[in-house]
């Protein structure tokens, strides 16, 4: 039987984190990325399930009164549409990496920015003139190109990213590399910023944070700067053969992708609930 937290933390800074979540539920945020972190990776974006006993797990912290946000490059209504998320009491929904906010049933979103129509079209030309599985995935404010159903993902991957170089510098966009994908959307909008937020709106003394890919690491140096001010915090990397190295080395908890996340969630409600 595998065990639980803190058992399988790998540091003191998570040891600490793990125990102020416990018994602090009412000060503490959990939170998430969406895709590979609560949901499983698929070959197509939009069937991105959210992981069996995902949403009944964060219902159950939220009724400790944990605080919990999801924060995501999706747009929000993806996120609620494949996630099922608005059944969690409370929840926030921070969509496109925080320019979108949703709690409560309501959303606030801003027009999207200059450049990403542009940079629509001539990805989109592009995929259609690549073909072999290359696709474009619009996100309104942001628009990206995978490659994880060519033949050779890593080999369109990397023919592709000279081109979308050269158009977020035509666009005034950020080109941001993930999982064989190359996202163009607007500049100094991150994870990090996010979780930022999410923290200050909370007025949490403890963090719990999880995810999968190259996109959280901005969350990571946000969690490294808020335990440099004393505050508490547990970093979960969702493992996976294309987690990076630099996520997984930096976390106090690796885990076996969606599923580990899930029980990490169930692990934390059951030792909220013997404090």
């Amino acid at each position: 039987m595998p065990k639980d937290p803190p058992d399988t933390l790998r540091t003191e800074d998570g040891r600490a984190g793990w125990q102020s979540l416990a018994h602090a539920p009412g000060s503490a945020l959990v939170a998430l990325d969406y895709d590979g972190t609560l949901a499983p990776i698929v070959p197509r974006p939009e069937d991105a399930r959210a992981q069996p006993g995902a949403v009944e797990a964060l219902s159950a912290l939220s009724r400790h009164g944990v605080q919990v946000a999801v924060i995501t490059g999706r747009p929000v209504e993806a996120a609620l549409a494949l996630g099922g998320l608005d059944a969690v009491p409370g929840i926030v929904i921070l969509g496109h990496y925080g320019l979108q906010r949703w709690q409560d049933g309501r959303l606030t979103s801003p027009d999207p920015g200059p450049g990403v129509e542009a940079a629509r079209h001539r990805l989109t030309a592009y995929a259609a003139e690549r073909g072999d599985g290359v696709a474009v995935e619009d996100k309104t404010h942001s628009v990206a190109l995978h490659t994880r159903n060519a033949a050779d993902p890593a080999g369109a991957f990397d023919a592709a990213r000279p081109m979308t170089e050269d158009l977020a510098e035509q666009t005034g966009l950020e080109l941001v590399p993930g999982r064989f994908v190359l996202e163009l959307r607007p500049t100094g909008t991150d994870k990090g910023g996010a979780l930022r937020e999410a923290i200050g709106d909370v007025g949490a003394t403890a963090v719990l944070f999880a995810g999968d890919d190259l996109g959280d690491l901005p969350a990571l140096d946000t969690i490294e700067a808020w335990r440099a001010d004393g505050g508490h915090a547990v970093v979960v990397c969702s493992d996976s053969a294309e987690t990076p190295a630099a996520l997984r080395e930096r976390a106090d908890l690796v885990v076996d992708g969606p599923p580990g996340v899930v029980a990490t969630l169930e692990a934390l409600a059951r030792a909220m609930g013997t404090r």
